[in-house]
């Protein structure tokens, strides 16, 4: 009898110590059953809206959170990260600028969700967002362009284009409506396209041509007057240069008038010597090298060749 009873427990015992298992792996999905019920997970990139009967309530911080069950709260997810939207209608649109030109741009605009609580109550999702982004953006574009004239946009002087400060000027305008209807922060605002009609084109590519004209006439105009100057110097230098060095003319020809004069004293006492070497003077100039002459040598200079020349009568 007692072993009979012995081996009923034992028997017993294994088949409990059997199913620990099976009871510990029933254990396991339950909890994890429960906490997907009563948590949701929030990645580090994410911004949550918890609903409760309409009450809603903003959830920034990454990691596990409690909640209650569905359908008591919803649980909406927004996306934190920067975005970049370049709008859906109205961005190939003529525009007019300030002095009644048409004019094609084409803008994006770079923004994150600051606000979810704020955006979930305006809008509910980022996609109606975004729509109403893009209408509050294509009316920005539009004021701000009309407030600048055509060639702040083309110009061939980039000094006189105000590309940057127009972008500026509808980030500026953008913001705040975007962050007080939508909580969206405007990160940037860009002109991604810059364009003209075709009857504007040949409008343009006349203006720019006569601009280029214009410019050219101003340096060919400048280039004349820095020639005329440089000319007008090069003339005063030269005049002062030939009056100094016409001066020294002068003073040499002084001092070489003052030396001939003594050896004109010495001529004087000895005019045959002069009348010789006067001669002599000449027939040097006139036969240089490898000259051959046929001539009368009774004919001054050449009658110094005769013999006994220098005992002719100069005076005859």
């Amino acid at each position: 009898m007692s072993e009979g009873k012995h081996t009923h427990e034992q028997s017993g015992g294994d088949a409990i110590a059997f199913h620990w298992p099976t009871i510990l792996l029933g254990v396991i999905v339950a909890a994890v059953f429960l906490t997907a019920i009563f948590s949701f997970q929030l990645k580090s990139t994410q911004f949550a809206v918890v609903s409760t009967f309409g009450k809603v309530q903003a959830v920034k911080d990454a990691g596990l959170h409690f909640r209650i069950p569905y359908p008591i709260q919803k649980i909406f997810y927004f996306d934190n990260r920067e975005r970049c939207f370049e709008g859906t209608v109205g961005q190939m649109e003529e525009t007019f600028t300030a002095d009644k030109q048409n004019i094609i741009v084409s803008v994006y605009v770079k923004y994150k969700i600051i606000d979810p609580e704020r955006l979930f109550n305006s809008e509910r999702n980022i996609e109606e967002a975004e729509s109403k982004l893009n209408s509050l953006l294509r009316s920005d574009k539009d004021q701000i362009i009309g407030k600048y004239n055509f060639s702040q946009f083309i110009n061939t002087d980039p000094k006189e284009m105000k590309i940057k400060q127009i972008e500026e000027d509808i980030k500026n305008l953008l913001s705040k409506p975007a962050k007080e209807q939508y909580g969206l922060q405007v990160m940037d605002v860009g002109i991604k396209s810059l364009g003209v009609p075709e009857k504007v084109t040949q409008d343009v590519i006349k203006r720019m041509k006569a601009e280029r004209q214009a410019a050219a006439e101003i340096f060919l105009g400048e280039g004349k007057k820095i020639a005329k100057n440089i000319r007008t110097e090069a003339n005063r230098n030269k005049r002062k240069i030939l009056s100094v060095a016409s001066a020294n003319a002068k003073m040499i020809r002084s001092e070489g008038d003052a030396e001939a004069a003594a050896y004109y004293a010495v001529f004087k006492k000895e005019p045959k010597l002069a009348v010789f070497l006067k001669k002599l003077d000449s027939l040097k100039s006139i036969v240089k090298s490898r000259t051959v002459l046929v001539l009368d040598t009774d004919t001054a200079p050449f009658d110094l060749l005769k013999p006994d020349s220098e005992k002719l009568d100069t005076k005859k």
